[in-house]
């Protein structure tokens, strides 16, 4: 599923519509955190990021961690500043009112997983 039709299903306000959504490579994965050094060393390359914090970290740790956007929930926005410096890196950037957790079961609803490897003894689900 790509990234056009994850906005389009769960009806996610894009942030960055400079940057085009169609075409975009397949989201398999997703993440779910609002503490960015966990995101760092757990979250999926090439994958969602969904989280409330709306700070210019949250794009620098995005790219860092190679994911492919994020989304931002509880209905947070990110300001200007944050937007503006997300088009000029290629990151796109969306919203929703939902929480996290509803998210989450949105998106696994529509085959989208966690990261691979996460066992149920580490805390994680089981491994596909």
């Amino acid at each position: 599923m790509t990234l056009a039709d994850i906005a389009a299903q769960l009806n996610l306000e894009i942030m960055t519509p400079e940057l085009p959504l169609e075409g975009s490579a397949e989201i398999g994965r997703a993440h779910a955190s609002d503490l960015l050094s966990e995101v760092l060393a757990n979250a999926p390359s090439g994958g969602l990021l969904l989280t409330i914090q709306v700070h210019m970290n949250v794009i620098a740790v995005a790219l860092h961690a190679g994911l492919a956007g994020v989304v931002f929930t509880g209905g947070m926005r990110p300001d200007e500043a944050v937007r503006t410096r997300a088009v000029q890196e290629g990151l796109p950037l969306l919203c929703t009112a939902e929480t996290s957790f509803d998210t989450a079961g949105r998106l696994y609803q529509l085959g989208v997983r966690g990261r691979l490897g996460a066992s149920p003894e580490k805390g994680g689900g089981p491994t596909p």
